[in-house]
């Protein structure tokens, strides 16, 4: 022991004397700029100890810029680009959904026997409108009589309309309606109210447009003061009889409506189907019935938007229940999770998720997490693959920005893609999450942005 003691300042003098290791190359004033910027921002009120993490990549997939990048953070709405980035490669931009009307036998002298059975494809574009254009084709053909009822095939998705990890806070309401196989106006209504008289009365509930057959509103909201805005909130569930209205909403409303989530998706699209057909002149003999032959003669299909147009509307309106039935069709399609589907494509582009949980496909789930980094690569793959004009021609357009943000309480994320003024696009994803004032996090977002478009 004494003998390596005396030979150890030999060793570490020996070792001192090897080779030089290179030196890092100097940062770039946009990246100094960018670092100030986020150091700057983890003292400022609102964002003290929030966590920031930022990724940015040149136009050749190479990190240029790198801050907790490889750190998993709360997307919110951006990892809808995960779920429609991978759509547009695994399905293509061309894909439809198909919903078809059939029936056990073919229609003879305007008579139908059996059920019409509306088939689900996942549409989730499906609405009033087309039905009503379905029945007059279907009149128009010759239909004059069904000697059962309107029946739904719902069979294509399986399992629960809502994702596990949603919150009994979201599932009532429209922005967190449920996923079936058939979808009719995003299975979603609106409930009108009108205020009381003063502060503290019970506000009237005065009905659902379109109507939802087969529940029982329950109204316990009541008026708050002038300007105090949409507190109500609405409270449902999966196959409920029973949806509970509840809040405030202000003195000074007029004409104020709710959006809500309709709990039976499947009876909602049969109830409605059955009354425009019946406003056709149709007669239908039968009740609404979960069992019958089986449907082989399809008598009309409908297609969906090409997926391309789908995709551009969830980046432009960040839908849920429209990307929540693309993810679904995903794992339809291959007859496993579609998850797992997500993953195992984006690894044969060379993108190995680190660090990524897919609770959804939409980003509603707070228990959804990715990297800046994995967001950032996803972006730059997507544009530069087989379809990648109509992906980057897809996202939110603001001058030189290509973006698709993410937005709730405590968290905000933007990726996408910034044309630089010296010419280069770069692909970046920044992601705040726990922050205290949403103001703040989106100053921080426009100093980021500035900086990267002036280098």
């Amino acid at each position: 022991m004494r003998n390596l003691l005396r030979l150890l300042p030999i060793v570490l003098f020996l070792a001192s004397c090897g080779p030089e290791k290179p030196t890092a190359a100097p940062e770039a004033k946009w990246q100094a700029n960018l670092r100030n910027v986020l150091a700057k921002a983890q003292t400022t009120d609102g964002l003290r100890g929030a966590a920031i993490g930022l990724c940015v990549l040149d136009d050749q997939g190479g990190v240029v810029f790198d801050s907790q990048a490889h750190t998993a953070f709360i997307p919110a709405s951006a990892l809808k680009t995960v779920t429609t980035a991978t759509a547009l490669e695994v399905l293509g931009p061309d894909f439809h959904f198909v919903t078809e009307f059939r029936a056990a036998a073919p229609m003879q002298n305007g008579l139908l026997e059996g059920d019409l059975v509306l088939v689900g494809g996942g549409d989730p574009m499906l609405d009033l409108t087309t039905l009503e254009q379905i029945a007059a084709k279907l009149h128009a053909n010759g239909l004059r009589r069904i000697t059962g009822g309107i029946r739904v095939d719902a069979n294509l998705i399986k399992g629960s309309l809502y994702p596990d990890f949603w919150n009994w806070g979201d599932i009532g309401n429209g922005y967190g309606s449920g996923v079936s196989a058939l979808n009719l106006n995003h299975n979603r209504y609106t409930a009108r109210f009108r205020p009381g008289t003063a502060i503290g009365q019970p506000a009237a509930f005065l009905g659902a447009e379109p109507e939802v057959p087969g529940v029982t509103f329950r109204n316990e909201v009541t008026t708050g003061p002038a300007g105090s805005g949409d507190r109500v909130m609405i409270h449902g569930g999966e196959n409920t009889p029973f949806i509970h209205l509840r809040g405030t909403l202000p003195l000074d409303a007029k004409g104020f409506t709710v959006t809500g989530a309709v709990p039976d998706p499947a009876a909602f699209a049969a109830h409605h189907f059955q009354r425009l057909l019946v406003a056709r002149g149709i007669q239908i003999d039968g009740r609404l019935t979960s069992s019958a032959a089986p449907a082989k003669v399809v008598l009309l299909q409908h297609l969906s938007p090409p997926l391309i147009e789908i995709i551009t509307s969830i980046h432009a309106t960040s839908d849920n229940h429209e990307t929540e039935c693309v993810l679904r069709l995903l794992g339809h399609q291959q007859q496993r999770d579609p998850v797992a589907v997500i993953r195992d494509h984006w690894k044969g582009r060379g993108l190995d998720f680190t660090r990524l949980r897919m609770e959804d496909g939409s980003g509603l789930s707070r228990a959804d997490f990715i990297t800046p980094h994995d967001l950032a690569k996803l972006q730059h793959l997507a544009k530069t693959g087989p379809h990648g004009a109509a992906y980057r021609n897809s996202l939110l357009s603001s001058g030189p920005l290509r973006w698709k943000g993410g937005a709730m309480s405590g968290i905000r994320t933007i990726t996408g893609f910034l044309k630089t003024s010296s010419g280069p696009e770069v692909t970046f994803t920044l992601m705040t999450n726990h922050f205290s004032d949403a103001s703040a996090a989106e100053a921080l977002r426009d100093q980021v942005l500035e900086v990267l478009q002036q280098q």
